[in-house]
């Protein structure tokens, strides 16, 4: 079975693909072309977000690419900022002019706090459920089809799982060999919350991982595919990230089987410390500016697996 034809269902019984193509840190200006090539590739699950600032650029390569609109998953994320229900009820809207799309399949709250807040003290469980009332109205009206959330941790989600009426359907956050965060993930699908891997080669770190190396070579793929391959197994939908039409259909070309003893293997490889020079990037605290870029602050990936 291909990649692109493995789907997971959602508790509301929608089909979601699970490999799908992200889209972060790709300008505006070149997700068009990237989603084109993704989408000639084979892909038809796409990933976005309002931070990444490329939601124009993604919709107008879907249109380009003569897929059938319906043919395509399409998830963004609600900026992380947006703790009330009258900014977010505004923000979602953008989302369907900008990416001028009649509806959305999957719409998360992108994280439980403001960027410039993230991973403090206050989980910002008032304002969260504000934004998810938000999303519901637009789910009850058939305009997003599944709403979910991303970077929740188990007390952000059981606060949406005592208050709200419709029930999350994805947690989408970093996962990836040797930062897999089991005991959420096991939170998760014993509540029927699907969890999308985001980063799932480890920002590419794991890509010059010797051990990884050796594995990957017995089963002669290439690390990428190993590690997109393990997310799979563990039950994850698995987001690579590329703007390379020959390292897209790579990523896609997944259809070998990690032996149990080799995924008990890369389950206990010890946990990264850090990501080298790749450990901090640029997160978006501030409003959005008339040229479409943001605030910048600069953040540490570590502080995503707390």
């Amino acid at each position: 079975m291909s990649a692109f034809t493995q789907t997971l269902t959602l508790a509301n019984g929608t089909a979601i693909p699970q490999l799908g193509f992200g889209t972060w840190m790709i300008d505006n200006a070149d997700a068009g072309p990237a989603v084109q090539a993704a989408l000639a590739a084979g892909y038809r699950h796409l990933d976005t977000a309002q931070d990444y600032g490329n939601e124009q650029g993604v919709g107008a390569g879907i249109r380009a690419s003569g897929i059938a609109r319906e043919e395509i998953f399409l998830t963004s994320k609600l900026l992380a900022q947006h703790k009330n229900y009258a900014d977010a009820q505004a923000a979602l809207a953008q989302s369907f002019v900008d990416l001028d799309v009649d509806y959305i399949d999957l719409m998360l709250i992108h994280a439980p706090q403001p960027w410039t807040d993230f991973r403090e003290s206050n989980h910002y469980f008032e304002g969260n459920l504000a934004a998810w009332q938000a999303m519901e109205e637009l789910y009850h009206a058939g305009k997003i089809r599944a709403i979910g959330v991303s970077n929740f941790e188990e007390a952000d989600l059981q606060n949406l799982l005592d208050h709200a009426e419709v029930q999350p359907m994805v947690n989408q956050v970093l996962a990836h060999i040797s930062n897999m965060p089991f005991a959420l993930i096991d939170f998760c699908r014993a509540r029927r919350i699907a969890v999308e891997a985001y980063s799932p080669l480890g920002h590419g770190v794991m890509l010059r991982n010797p051990a990884l190396a050796d594995i990957a070579a017995h089963y002669g793929v290439s690390v990428a595919q190993l590690c997109i391959r393990y997310c799979l197994q563990h039950g994850l939908i698995a987001l690579p990230k590329t703007a390379h039409p020959a390292k897209m259909r790579e990523n896609a070309a997944v259809d070998f089987e990690i032996s149990a003893a080799d995924m008990a293997a890369l389950d206990a490889l010890p946990a990264i410390e850090h990501y080298g020079e790749v450990a901090t990037f640029p997160i978006y605290g501030g409003k959005k500016h008339l040229d479409g870029t943001y605030t910048a602050r600069y953040f540490n990936r570590r502080d995503l697996l707390k």
